[in-house]
This record gives structure tokens, C-alpha cells and sequence, in this order.
């Protein structure tokens, strides 16, 4: 019995080294295994989703170079973003703007940033598709998260909800976004912040808060690379 206890005694010993593998949630809540691996940094004000990494790169600001908050913008990857189709005014109201993508072949976000412009700020959601998604943007008197049920909390007078369908999936064969869910930059005038709430069959979900109530805006798509774009005019006065 003595001879037993001393193999156990070293059986035991051998086996303290070998560690144990770490559980680890991407941006869309997949859990993964790897070794010696920690979980990434808590979202801010993103309801219904799962935690997801900080941005960590230095902020670089969009067109206008609005002075950013540092480590909650995330870093415009390219895009004409200083182009307005038309001719440039807001529709009245401003209550809801709808419209149809340009294809099948969509992509999954891979960038999200706001940027203040003179008499307006924008916003551009980014995909790596080359079609461009459709899109339902309106205001909503509360926030409500897709597909959780809770009040996701959105910075603002007033908030857009943003609809963009149909998106693809990281895991077909797409990068999943690895930038902040909260972005805000100092500087602007109509929104206050813009919240990813969440990617859920097929539909992407993210809010705008906006100052000073229910301001006119206007949604439009660009390719080259595929985005669609909300911009928001600023309060009179």
C-alpha cells in the first residue's frame, strides 16, 4: 500500500504542470478554447450582446478630424466618406427612411465610426461585401434589443434604431468586427454616441443617440467599399 501511495504521490506531482484550457467568447459569443487564453474586455452599452475586445489602436478621426475620445472610436478603414449623393437637403421630418440593397453578395461589419460635418454628423457602418445591404433606419421611443427583449442603453435626446439586412456571418468566411460596440468622438452636434447592439439571423442591429430630440436625417448607400451611411442634421440655432 505504502509502494501505491508514493506512485499516486508522484502521479500527482507530474500532472500540477499541465494547465488548463480557457474558455473565451468572441464578438458574437461564440466560445472558443485556447490555451492559456482570457476573456476579452466588457462592452459598453451594448444590450442583448455578448462581451467583446476594446479598441486598442490610436483614434483616428474621419474627414473633418474632429478631436476623438480616446480608445472608443474605432479607426476608419477607407471610404469616400466626404461624398453626399443628390442634393444634399434632409427630408422633412426625418420620421423613418427605408431602402433596398443592390445584391446578394453582402459582407459582415468590419468597421463602424460617427464624424462631424459642418451642419451635419455621420455615421457609416461598413461591410466587406461588395453588394450593399438594405436598410430601415426610424426613431423609436425605446430601444429594445434584438433578439434579448432588454432596453439596450443608448446615450441621447432621441434615439434611431438601424436596420441593415441581409448581413452575413463571420462564420461564413467573413472577419468578424473587432472594434468598439460604443462609439462617440468629441465635437459633434447631433449624435452622441452610436451603439452595435447586436448580428442575429441575418439582420444587424445598432442605435444612434441623438441630441436635442428628433432631428431630420438621411440614410443612403455607397460602394467601393459597401457601406450605408446616416447622417443627421444638427439642431437650429
Amino acid at each position: 500500500m505504502a509502494s501505491l501511495r508514493r506512485v499516486a504521490a508522484v502521479v500527482a506531482a507530474l500532472m500540477l504542470p499541465l494547465g488548463t484550457a480557457a474558455c473565451t467568447l468572441d464578438p458574437y459569443g461564440t466560445a472558443s478554447s485556447s490555451p492559456g487564453s482570457s476573456s476579452p474586455g466588457s462592452s459598453t452599452g451594448s444590450g442583448g450582446s455578448s462581451d467583446g475586445p476594446t479598441s486598442t489602436a490610436s483614434p483616428v478621426s474621419e474627414t473633418t478630424a474632429p478631436v476623438q475620445t480616446p480608445g472608443t472610436d474605432a479607426t476608419p478603414t477607407s471610404g469616400p466618406d466626404d461624398v453626399t449623393p443628390g442634393d444634399g437637403t434632409f427630408p422633412s421630418g426625418g420620421e423613418r427612411e427605408s431602402g433596398d440593397g443592390t445584391g446578394d453578395e453582402v459582407g459582415t461589419l468590419v468597421d463602424m465610426r460617427l464624424g462631424a460635418h459642418g451642419t451635419f454628423d455621420r455615421v457609416v457602418l461598413q461591410l466587406d461585401g461588395p453588394d450593399i445591404p438594405g436598410w430601415d433606419v426610424q426613431y423609436v421611443d425605446t430601444p429594445i434589443g434584438d433578439p434579448s427583449g432588454t432596453v439596450v442603453d443608448v446615450s441621447g435626446d432621441a434615439v434611431l434604431q438601424v436596420l441593415l439586412h441581409p448581413v452575413a456571418y463571420p462564420e461564413d468566411g467573413h472577419d468578424p468586427y473587432d472594434g468598439p460596440p460604443t462609439v462617440r468622438i468629441s465635437g459633434t452636434d447631433s449624435v452622441d454616441e452610436v451603439v452595435l447592439s447586436s448580428i442575429f439571423e441575418g439582420q444587424l442591429q445598432a442605435f444612434v443617440g441623438v441630441h436635442g430630440g428628433r432631428q431630420s436625417f438621411r440614410v443612403y448607400g455607397m460602394s467601393d467599399p459597401s457601406r450605408v451611411v446616416i447622417e443627421v442634421q444638427n439642431p437650429a440655432g
